[in-house]
């Protein structure tokens, strides 16, 4: 039981890593001004690395506001200098 938590909460982490690389990228293409991620389980072990990622081409990652305190949202947007 305990090793399929992992499992899944390994699946979980990967798909939630992936979803904020492709909105990274989808904001850098230009195909969208801002996306928000909703309800991440895992921001924790995924925002450092986006925000390196983001930084570099001009993004920021940015956590925002949730008035329920499962899981957290992540905008992608340009820096505004």
């Amino acid at each position: 039981m305990v090793q399929e938590q992992v499992r899944g909460g390994s699946r979980v982490l990967l798909r939630e890593s992936r979803l904020v690389r492709e909105a990274i990228a989808l904001v850098a293409s230009g195909g969208a001004k801002r996306v928000v991620i909703a309800g991440l389980r895992f921001a924790d072990e995924v925002i450092d690395p986006a925000e390196g990622a983001a930084h570099e081409i001009g993004l920021r990652v940015r956590a925002l506001s949730r008035a329920v305190d499962e899981g957290i949202d992540l905008a992608i947007e340009p820096i505004q200098e």
